[in-house]
């Protein structure tokens, strides 16, 4: 039974928590756990590397309306993302 479990959410996106995500930081972390089911390496480090860029750049950011804004938009690239990549079969 256990097994059946672990096998249902590989491939799927990390979407338990999304509503949960309310800090830059919390974001940060979310996204770099969906580059751990990106299909290659080398995919896992550009998007590790365009996330820590994306979040270095938006750092100085201060407009609570605007963060929150940032961080659905990412959410939803995010998804885009691993929905384009691990369904490619």
């Amino acid at each position: 039974m256990k097994h059946s479990v672990q096998s249902e959410e590989e491939g799927m996106p990390p979407l338990v928590a999304v509503e949960l995500i309310q800090t830059p930081v919390q974001l940060y972390r979310y996204l770099l756990r969906c580059c751990r089911q990106l299909p290659t390496t080398a995919m896992q480090q550009h998007y590790r590397h365009a996330i820590k860029q994306g979040y270095k750049s938006h750092s100085d950011e201060d407009d609570p309306e605007r963060i929150q804004m940032i961080i659905q938009r990412a959410i939803a690239d995010a998804a885009w993302i691993l929905d384009k990549y691990t369904k490619k079969k």
